[in-house]
């Protein structure tokens, strides 16, 4: 297992470039008098460490964050040891929501690089869809645009976005949105929750379709997951409003209805803040991981859809050691799963592999900790291999090779 890291993701630019760049994107959390302290001072500056990577065609990996108010993106060539000079996104500078559940996203495919964001508005729980694309290896961006389309945009609460992007130049965002529930209470209407929308372009990003409405009554603020079938069709997946406010997961293909793909009864009348994660592999298997608390069973779980059809829940991880934030990747017949554990003292991050379709798992694997501020994990394919992405005050930006699994 290959462990690469960069403490103060240092660009190839000397004097004021790399102390900027480190003063940045650095943040050291200073110590606290006390363990509770220094727990309470981690979770408030996890915020800041909340990034996007992907790699391209060519093994170059691409990093996506948020630095004074603007989306920043730059690029490694040795895996993170040094990174070019982060170019500006948005190049006036707007209020950009942040957090665990909230992060700029990022996708290098057919020469592009691709990046959405969510730009808050000043109206509590508002915001906009943000996208912008690169079409010079990431000198530059185009003029940012705003997906959302509707009549009445700044009184809507738009947000969650989930980013895919095709070497064909095919793009899709999902996201949560609010203007069915807005148009109801003005009507005196009851609506439960938000609704589920998605645009798609198919010029790389130049231009967007119509906003679709995928289904109603969403949880409105758990992250949303999106992959591809294998003949390119988006299928998204989000945290639903069930009856009696049971808060489940569910998912569908753009054009189809929503499925519901998990039971666990999840009653609770708040938004968890816990959104799942989705792969879809080269058979069209959907590999489905998400968290819930209902009493009886809580923590996490995993299970498999082929042909409409979902395998028994697998329970992963240890729930006393609050087992959650998931992420899944599907590489040929292997899966990857990774998740955050957290005892009351330290962070860590397990990851566990099936190498037949999730069949089959191996013993997860304990692959990094830290005592300090930590984002979700990631994961990643590229130079062949599958990687653990984990971003942390105490370490920095690691890339953990999982090829010895």
């Amino acid at each position: 297992m290959r462990r690469y890291r960069c403490r103060e993701l240092l660009v190839s630019c000397r004097g004021v470039c790399a102390v900027w760049l480190f003063m940045a994107i650095a943040m050291p959390v200073f110590a606290a008098h006390d363990h509770a302290m220094q727990h309470s001072d981690a979770q408030k500056n996890a915020a800041a460490l909340a990034i996007s990577a992907s790699f391209d065609a060519h093994g170059r990996v691409w990093l996506a964050r948020v630095i004074d108010q603007h989306v920043v993106v730059s690029h490694s060539d040795d895996l993170g040891k040094t990174f070019s000079m982060p170019v500006q996104v948005n190049a006036v500078p707007e209020k950009i929501n942040l957090g665990g559940e909230y992060r700029p996203k990022l996708v290098a495919a057919g020469g592009r690089i691709y990046v959405s964001w969510n730009q808050g508005l000043p109206q509590r729980y508002s915001g906009n869809i943000r996208f912008a694309v690169s079409t010079n290896q990431g000198k530059s961006f185009t003029t940012p645009l705003t997906v959302n389309a509707d009549s009445d945009p700044d009184s809507y609460s738009h947000r969650f976005d989930a980013l895919s992007a095709d070497e064909n130049g095919n793009v899709a965002i999902a996201w949560i949105d609010k203007r069915a529930a807005v148009a109801a209470q003005r009507a005196g209407e009851k609506y439960h929750g938000a609704a589920i929308y998605i645009a798609e372009s198919h010029d790389g990003g130049i231009s967007f379709g119509s906003n679709r409405k995928l289904a109603d009554h969403s949880c409105e603020c758990c992250r949303l997951a999106i992959a591809r079938d294998p003949d390119g069709t988006p299928v998204v997946m989000w945290r639903q409003l069930f009856e009696s406010n049971i808060r489940d997961f569910a998912l569908a293909r753009v054009g189809e209805p929503l499925q519901r793909v998990a039971t666990d009864g999840w009653a609770i009348d708040a938004c968890p803040h816990h959104g799942g994660a989705m792969a879809i592999d080269k058979n069209g298997q959907r590999h489905l991981i998400w968290f819930t608390g209902v009493a009886s069973a809580p923590g996490l779980f995993y299970r498999r859809m082929n042909a409409g059809k979902l395998t028994s829940p697998y329970a992963v991880g240890d729930p006393q050691r609050q087992a959650g934030h998931p992420a899944v990747l599907a590489e040929g017949q292997r899966v990857f799963v990774a998740w955050k554990e957290f005892d009351g003292n330290t962070t860590t991050i397990r990851v566990m592999l099936s190498s037949d379709h999730g069949a089959n798992w191996n013993k997860p694997a304990t692959l990094a900790s830290t005592r300090d501020a930590a984002d979700y994990p990631l994961l990643i394919a590229g130079r062949g291999h599958a990687w653990l992405v984990w971003h942390t005050t105490e370490h920095g930006l690691q890339f953990i090779d999982l090829g010895s699994l």
